[in-house]
């Protein structure tokens, strides 16, 4: 999706500059071109010939250095940019681009550029939460520029607060979403992933072997092309994407109350969480303490949550599901499409290669009630962007 594509990083004066000098690299082996300009300042923190090595291309600092092709340099930069990041971006670059100043080749090319343009502010606690500070950034985004909410922590005066530079992965994250066609755009899209637990006790719980992997990657690729997303998670071990509203929930029943609160509103729900189709009849309040012998435990049945979305599907409202089956993979998931009431279900089977749990692939088939699409094995992020390919362009189709 990046590679070709040509970065500009604008590096200003700021202790968290070393940074990016990861992220110059992260961005390299992705087959990107990047020029990296830096302040002043900035080469007080980080030397121009680190940028150079990693991205094989001059470091830019001077808008009057001579020794650049016959052209003028930050507009014909700008021509050829496809997003522009100023990462760390302090206080002062803030201020100037918010009303544009331009008084160094920083600022002049960032002023020139008609690209995507992100914001990383990074700086003290008291000056982040200065009011105009605050006021400057909300002009940035009023002219179409994403401004990233720093990140809270300890900071380099010393400090712990807000006004920490996001991590390179993170600003990474960013680049490539401003990359991705925008086709979901107002969508909004309902998603649950990951596992539930279900209490015997306050020590122990039923549960499945879900990480959740399938669900994070569908979330994370409707917000990449600008669909407004909703999480509905179980615990799992894995960062919620950028961008989107998670909830975070622990049982089946859990979920159920969160789905329901969020479904009427949606114009797309995916059903990715593996839920718990049993939880014990009785919780102790106390450790239940062990004994010689076998113990029983009595099992009730969890609320069918995609059984009630189907039944209670909003007009024009698009339902898939997820089904799982060791055997009989297509007529089952035929049957559980049917009997729900669902526009397309995802099929695999746990025993395949490359499929089920925990894994970092999936195989899978799209069924609807026109289509068999066997998919071939591919990363969970490509089924994601396969899967969101299929429904849109059955929206699309019924209008």
């Amino acid at each position: 999706m990046i590679k070709g594509k040509h970065i500009v990083l604008g590096v200003t004066g700021s202790i968290a500059a070393y940074k990016i000098a990861s992220l110059a690299s992260m961005l390299k082996k992705q087959g990107t071109d990047i020029t990296v300009i830096m302040t002043q300042n900035a080469t007080n923190f980080i030397h121009p010939i680190t940028f150079e090595a990693l991205t094989g291309n001059k470091c830019l600092i001077d808008t009057f250095d001579r020794n650049f092709q016959h052209s003028v340099e930050h507009v014909s930069l700008a021509k050829q940019t496809d997003v522009f990041l100023v990462a760390p971006a302090s206080a002062n670059v803030i201020a100037k681009a918010a009303h544009g100043i331009a008084d160094d080749m920083l600022t002049t090319t960032l002023l020139a550029c008609q690209c995507p343009k992100i914001i990383a502010p990074a700086m003290n606690t008291r000056m982040f939460q200065n009011p105009i500070v605050q006021d400057n950034m909300k002009i940035l985004e009023r002219y179409g520029m994403e401004v990233i909410t720093p990140a809270t922590g300890y900071l380099a005066c010393g400090d712990t607060g807000e006004g920490k530079m996001p991590e390179p992965e993170l600003l990474l994250e960013y680049i490539i979403k401003a990359l991705r066609p925008k086709d979901m755009t107002e969508i909004k899209i309902l998603v649950t992933a990951g596992p539930t637990r279900e209490r015997i006790d306050p020590v122990r719980y039923i549960s499945n072997h879900s990480t959740g992997k399938m669900g994070y990657a569908i979330a994370r690729a409707a917000m990449m092309r600008g669909a407004h997303v909703t999480l509905v998670t179980g615990k799992t071990s894995l960062a919620p994407p950028m961008c989107i509203h998670t909830v975070t929930i622990e049982s089946a029943q859990d979920m159920a109350d969160a789905v329901k609160a969020y479904a009427p509103e949606q114009d797309i729900i995916i059903k990715a969480a593996a839920v718990a189709d049993y939880r014990p009849k009785y919780i102790a309040d106390q450790k239940v303490k062990k004994k010689d012998g076998d113990m029983c435990i009595e099992l009730e049945r969890t609320e069918d949550i995609l059984g009630f979305l189907g039944s209670h599907k909003e007009k024009e409202q698009f339902l898939c599901g997820f089904s799982m089956e060791t055997e009989n993979m297509i007529e089952n998931s035929r049957a559980k499409l049917q009997r729900k009431n669902l526009d397309l279900i995802v099929a695999n089977n746990l025993k395949q290669e490359g499929a089920g749990f925990g894994t970092d692939t999936n195989v899978v088939t799209l069924l609807s009630k026109e289509d068999t699409i066997q998919l071939p094995i591919m990363s969970k992020e490509d089924v994601a962007d396969e899967l969101l390919n299929y429904i849109m362009a059955k929206r699309s189709s019924q209008g």
